[in-house]
């Protein structure tokens, strides 16, 4: 079976739209998409704090800020690379994979919902890993990212 010019072309539109989206999130989330005051309050409160009486908000603003720096970083890759490659991204697309993206990211940084889908999927141990090297919060974190920017780079692909 062949694919049609139309389906290599939305191939190569996912390919390229992941490897943008995969470089901005590396870039984004480790050099230019967060300051030290964001990545150490984005999450807060922790479960202790709440249970003390400290209110659920805290946190979400150096959440949203970290999330809005983030998506300077991939708005301004992604334009570079819309301008040097044949990218056929509509406007659509590039809203809907930008706002998944900003969502997912928003939710995912708050740290619990990771670690309720590692306690509900049997890893309650690797939720708590943070040795040798290894910390089990932050690689799965960054696996859901990777999941959310994947479905975004489709998103750039076949959105019309």
């Amino acid at each position: 079976m062949s694919a049609s010019s139309e389906q290599l072309i939305t191939l190569a539109t996912f390919g390229a739209s992941w490897v943008v989206l995969a470089v901005g999130h590396n870039v984004a989330d480790h050099v230019t998409g967060q300051s030290d005051w964001q990545a150490t309050n984005k999450a807060a409160p922790c479960p202790e704090e709440v249970a003390a009486g400290v209110s659920r908000y805290r946190g979400w603003s150096a959440n949203l800020a970290h999330v809005a720096q983030y998506h300077v970083t991939l708005v301004v890759l992604g334009f570079g690379a819309w301008l040097l490659l044949p990218l056929d991204w509509s406007p659509l697309g590039v809203a809907c994979a930008l706002g998944w993206s900003a969502a997912t990211h928003a939710f995912l940084d708050r740290r619990w919902p990771v670690r309720w889908l590692l306690e509900r999927t049997g890893k309650p141990a690797f939720a708590q890993l943070a040795a040798n090297g290894m910390n089990g919060m932050y690689l799965s974190d960054q696996a859901l990212h990777g999941l959310a920017l994947a479905i975004a780079a489709v998103m750039l692909a076949v959105i019309p």
